[in-house]
């Protein structure tokens, strides 16, 4: 059967035109067929071929006539033809159908042949049905055209709860709805923090510089720790949009200076993350304050700098700091920030590296600089790893670095012999299956494929 079926569709897409009512009728014949095969070719035929509303509107004619996974075909051809003509047929299935499947399909064809008006629908299918269904529906509202359906979902965002206005605040960004950001602005500072977060992170994609002033009220708003933390990072995001780092921090700086004194203090923090010259200066002020407190948010900001410029600074903090909290944040911070690459050459950044090593008098600043170690990829850096695989204490650590450091084949062949003798070595030592294959992969010669992080 689906041989005959094959060569009668072959035969018949020859001459397809708007009017070709016999290859319509053949494939409306084999949409029904038993046969998976036979309506896979139909379902192609669906796709590319007998172009027209007419034809488009026959096709879907049959949806109601078709068994539950037939219908689940013919939704996602309708849906690749991209015929809108086909909507109507669709939206019944899309509420009206008691085949679960076949509903999730109809929502997810709607991205592709819905309009505005179905995003109530989707909406409320992303709100009450199952997860499948709201999956189905997430998708479509972002892949449905046009700037009135992005109004549309933001209009529907601020009056909804919560949990759904935090996802449609996720569909928004998705949609690249830069149209759409007054409303995102407005929920940066809702009274929940699920949505305050949803808002801020969208706005760390779309926002530009004229929207910092709008978005320091969400830092403000943020809670302390995480929540803060990633708002910081938005600001700073959109921030460095800004081509010349010399003025990155410009419009953060603008609305600094017209806010009184707390909140200015309060959003040191986020200045340190932008960076730059401007910031340093605001930022070494507030060190060499006699409050302690406003001394001890100047070298929060300072240790959240974006880049390696600090670096020295850092460690001497590191060292003349009267608290230990402070010291061993600075050395942290010096710590992440000295491997950075920038104009300085590998030595120079190792030789940083080397230094808060010898400052640190705690394991967990020993481990972080082995760690940070992978990120500075000489020989020289593998010599200093080395040593660390005999103590017990950082071996592991040692052995992760090693084989990130051997990971790199312009690295690792031009110094085959050392690196054979440190992998040999990890393979002894290490615990982890993972870092195990990947040093007897890197002694073949062989690659390795990092895994892809899923959601």
């Amino acid at each position: 059967m689906i041989c005959f079926a094959a060569t009668v569709l072959a035969v018949g897409v020859e001459p397809a035109q708007e009017s070709d009512d016999g290859l319509v009728d053949l494939v409306i014949g084999l949409l029904a067929d038993s046969d998976k095969d036979v309506r896979s070719l139909a379902l192609e035929q669906v796709r590319t071929e007998a172009p027209g509303e007419a034809a488009t509107r026959k096709f879907a004619a049959q949806l109601p006539k078709l068994s539950a996974d037939a219908q689940v075909g013919l939704l996602g051809a309708l849906a690749d033809r991209g015929d809108v003509a086909a909507r109507p047929a669709v939206l019944q299935l899309s509420a009206g159908s008691k085949q679960s499947e076949v509903r999730i399909a109809a929502i997810s064809a709607l991205g592709e042949l819905g309009e505005t008006a179905d995003c109530e629908l989707l909406i409320d299918s992303l709100a009450d049905g199952t997860p499948s269904e709201q999956a189905a529906a997430k998708n479509s509202l972002v892949r449905l055209r046009g700037d009135a359906a992005s109004a549309a979902i933001a209009e529907r965002m601020t009056a909804a709860a919560p949990k759904l206005r935090a996802v449609l605040i996720d569909i928004l960004q998705a949609r690249r709805a830069v149209s759409t950001i007054p409303a995102i602005l407005s929920a940066a500072v809702a009274d929940d923090p699920v949505v305050r977060a949803a808002a801020m992170k969208a706005l760390a994609q779309l926002a530009g510089a004229q929207h910092v002033a709008a978005m320091v009220r969400g830092v403000l708003k943020a809670e302390t720790g995480a929540e803060r933390a990633a708002a910081e990072k938005a600001v700073m995001f959109v921030c460095h949009r800004t081509a010349d780092p010399e003025r990155q921090a410009e419009p953060l700086l603008a609305v600094m200076d017209s806010m009184d004194h707390a909140d200015r203090v309060a959003l040191l923090p986020t200045l340190g993350r932008v960076g730059g010259p401007q910031a340093l200066e605001v930022v070494e002020t507030a060190l060499a304050d006699a409050d302690p407190a406003l001394h001890e948010t100047g070298l929060r900001a300072l240790c959240h700098w974006p880049d390696a410029s600090v670096a020295a600074r850092l460690l001497a903090l590191a060292r003349s700091e009267k608290q230990a909290e402070h010291r061993i944040m600075a050395l942290r911070a010096a710590i992440r920030v000295a491997p950075l690459r920038d104009d300085r050459t590998d030595a120079e950044r190792l030789e940083l590296l080397k230094q808060a090593l010898e400052m640190a008098t705690r394991d967990e600043e020993r481990l972080l600089a082995i760690q940070r170690a992978r990120a500075i990829r000489t020989p020289e850096t593998l010599r200093l790893v080395v040593t660390f695989l005999d103590q017990p204490d950082f071996a592991q650590a040692a052995c992760e670095t090693i084989v990130e450091l051997a990971h790199h084949r312009g690295l690792r062949e031009p110094n085959k012999a050392e690196f054979h003798q440190a992998l040999d070595k990890v393979i002894a030592t290490s615990r982890d299956a993972v870092v195990v294959d990947r040093a007897e992969r890197y002694k073949q010669g062989q690659t390795w494929a990092r895994p892809i992080a899923t959601k």
